[in-house]
């Protein structure tokens, strides 16, 4: 781990852009037609992870995807159910979850593609080790004590 003070608000700031920068970036590789990026992060904790709200381009000022960005793999998902960070949080665990059992299996996920058959082996106990930790901090009281649920 770096020497870095995530603590200090300078430092803070740099990550936190930095992660914008990268959900920006991967939602476009996706193909994601969205609206703005939250210009600060819905939830984190750097600099291992944060959750990002994107507004809908259906419902302008609303949130259309939570993403997430971090020492974690980037990923998205749909907000049209999911109304707060904690339960984005939660969603993306479950499907990174899964997708690491199919991995793990050397199985190809029906819908959902992460890295390469040649990296699953590599990947998948990683990906699933992000998905426990990600779940963890979702059922951590303290770290949403500031949170409306």
């Amino acid at each position: 781990m770096s020497s870095l003070d995530y603590d200090d608000p300078a430092v803070e700031e740099k990550w936190c852009n930095e992660c914008r920068a990268r959900v920006a970036d991967y939602l476009k590789g996706q193909g994601v037609t969205h609206g703005r990026i939250g210009e600060w992060p819905a939830w984190h904790i750097a600099p291992y992870v944060s959750i990002w709200a994107i507004e809908s381009v259906k419902y302008p000022e609303s949130v259309g995807w939570w993403a997430i960005c971090g020492d974690v793999p980037t990923d998205y998902v749909s907000a049209a159910t999911i109304k707060h960070p904690r339960d984005a949080m939660r969603a993306l665990a479950e499907s990174w979850f899964e997708v690491s059992d199919y991995m793990m299996r050397g199985e190809k996920h029906p819908t959902i593609t992460m890295g390469t058959p040649q990296s699953w082996p590599e990947v998948g106990p990683l990906l699933k080790a992000r998905a426990e930790i990600l779940t963890e901090w979702a059922n951590d009281e303290s770290l949403w004590e500031d949170e409306v649920p």
